[in-house]
């Protein structure tokens, strides 16, 4: 429990500063790849990035309330791949724009059939383990799009498709600017 709620606070801590950081994209940009784009959070005084990242927006969103086609006001909604220097590597995240319906309603990621359960807390979900997030992180290089599928704390039911072209170049970009 200990463990989940570290990470639970360390996702969103990164979230407040990566929220602030893509609406700076213009300092902070440093790559686009395609559908993704690479961020980097400079060290002050220069020296190696601290945090680096992937993200993109979705190509198709789809809400639903009740089986039927509902128009909502979400926040941004993005699909991040943050490294951080000597720490965490390869984190999967998503900013749904919405409060989630509950830490015990995951947010569903499917991947060419493939389908992973996220976390979630607040607007937020994220992969379970640094395990979990290299075994997405595989199957989201492999993939050709990705789907996310939510349900918020008000019922509506959103699913959300992101482009995979460029993923591969973007993360590994980041992967690259973070290295220790």
């Amino acid at each position: 429990m200990t463990a989940k709620f570290l990470r639970l606070a360390a996702t969103l801590t990164f979230a407040v500063a990566t929220s602030q950081a893509v609406a700076q994209e213009s300092a902070n940009n440093v790559a686009n790849t395609t559908d993704w784009s690479v961020f980097v959070e400079p060290v002050e005084g220069g020296g190696a990035p601290k945090e680096c990242w992937g993200v993109s927006k979705p190509k198709e969103t789809v809400n639903t309330k009740d089986g039927a086609p509902v128009s909502v006001r979400r926040g941004e909604i993005l699909l991040f791949v943050t490294y951080r220097a000597g720490g965490a590597q390869g984190e999967i995240s998503f900013s749904g724009g919405y409060p989630f319906a509950g830490e015990n309603t995951p947010v569903k990621l499917e991947v060419e059939g493939k389908a992973f359960n996220l976390f979630t807390g607040g607007e937020w979900a994220w992969a379970g383990s640094p395990e979990d997030d290299a075994t997405i992180l595989a199957a989201l290089k492999a993939g050709g799009s990705a789907k996310l599928t939510g349900r918020s704390g008000k019922g509506t039911q959103t699913e959300d498709t992101f482009s995979l072209l460029g993923f591969s170049a973007a993360v590994d970009e980041a992967a690259k600017r973070c290295a220790s």
